[in-house]
This record gives C-alpha cells, sequence and structure tokens, in this order.
C-alpha cells in the first residue's frame, strides 16, 4: 500500500524559492509556511533575510538591479521612478543613492525600507501612465518607461535638478532610447509639454 507523503513546510519554502529568489514573509506564510520553518532556513544557510519581512534564496544570482526588485517587493504599488528610472534605462551617470518610487497620494509605504527609498507620490492620472514591467531576479517589477520618465523629471524640478532632465533627454534622443513623437505626447500627458518643449526642439532642430 502506497501513501502519498504531504510535502513538509521546508520542502514547499525550497519549492517558491526555486521559482522565485525575493518573497515577502507575507506571502510565505499565506503558502502555509511558518516562522519557525523560516527562521530554521535562514539559521540553515538555505535563504538569507535581506531586510526586515524580505527573504532571498541564497542560491540566487545577483543581478546589479535586484535593489529595484527588492524595492517593489516592499512597496507592491509603487512603481520605479525619477532617478531610479532614468537610471534603470541608462540615460544617467548618476547612481542613485535611494530608490525612487511612486505611489498614490493615499497609499502606504513601510517607513522602515530596505533598500532605503526615496518616495514620491503622483495623482492617479499621473502614477498610472507609461508603466512598464521588468524581470529582475525572478521579480516584475513595474517601472515607468523612458518618455513617461522625462516627463516627470520635467514637471518636478524642484524634486531633480533640470540640468539632469535635460541631459536624460539628450541622452533618450542619441541613444534612440525613445522618438522625439513619443517624447513629446508623454510630456503632453504627463503636464510637462511647456517645460520640455524648448530643449527638445532644441535638440532636435537638426532632424
Amino acid at each position: 500500500m502506497t501513501t502519498n507523503k504531504k510535502p513538509s513546510q521546508r520542502d514547499r519554502l525550497r519549492q517558491l524559492f526555486d521559482t522565485q529568489p525575493i518573497l515577502r514573509a507575507h506571502e510565505l506564510r499565506k503558502a502555509g509556511i511558518g516562522p519557525e520553518t523560516i527562521a530554521r532556513a535562514v539559521d540553515g544557510g538555505e535563504i538569507d533575510r535581506i531586510s526586515r519581512g524580505l527573504y532571498q534564496s541564497t542560491d540566487a544570482e545577483i543581478d546589479t538591479d535586484q535593489a529595484l526588485a527588492e524595492a517593489a517587493k516592499r512597496i507592491p504599488k509603487g512603481v520605479i521612478a525619477m532617478l531610479s528610472a532614468l537610471a534603470f534605462h541608462g540615460l544617467t551617470d548618476q547612481v542613485p543613492r535611494k530608490i525612487w518610487v511612486a505611489i498614490g497620494n493615499s497609499d502606504w509605504h513601510p517607513s522602515d525600507a530596505y533598500p532605503p527609498t526615496r518616495i514620491v507620490r503622483f495623482s492617479d492620472a499621473y502614477l498610472e501612465q507609461g508603466v512598464e514591467h521588468h524581470e529582475i531576479a525572478g521579480v516584475s517589477v513595474p517601472i515607468y518607461a523612458v518618455a513617461k520618465t522625462l516627463a516627470d523629471l520635467f514637471r518636478n524640478p524642484k524634486l531633480v535638478d533640470r540640468s539632469v532632465a535635460i541631459e536624460g533627454l539628450r541622452a533618450a534622443i542619441e541613444l534612440r532610447k525613445a522618438k522625439p513623437g513619443e517624447i513629446a505626447q508623454a510630456a503632453i500627458d504627463g503636464g510637462a509639454w511647456k517645460k520640455m518643449k524648448p530643449y527638445l526642439e532644441a535638440l532636435t532642430s537638426n532632424g
């Protein structure tokens, strides 16, 4: 007589991390993994506690953009924005010291978030525009598209120096990361056209 042995919590934990290298404690609990099992896995070197309530498989390949994935896990309603989005798209040499994350005006975010984050609040109209999803360290990370990022930078000169926005715009055109028409439309939709127009026209005046 054969019996179907139910997988142990430790087995289920391994299976979960095989499919997704970064998981939140909430996701593990939802899958029936108790805190004792999680603690034993950490003590045994199977997983790492990379921040409060966030765990990673010790065998996971480290991605240079992994901090973006960690931020996406910590702030599920957020979108990688502003300088962090600009850096992700390769349009600035600056390395942001914090991960810029856009959330809604009434959305909650963790106060002790790791990695360090810079929260910006957008109205729903701006929050939902131009969102792309990129696979990073096994996580689908929402990141604003190039044109949308440029519009946000020009719309918010008090948050980011205008020179950064101009250099990002120049790089986007030179590297052909976005077409001028696409950038202009995003600026119109994003309430930044008046501020961006003279710079875009100057950079594209020679064809």
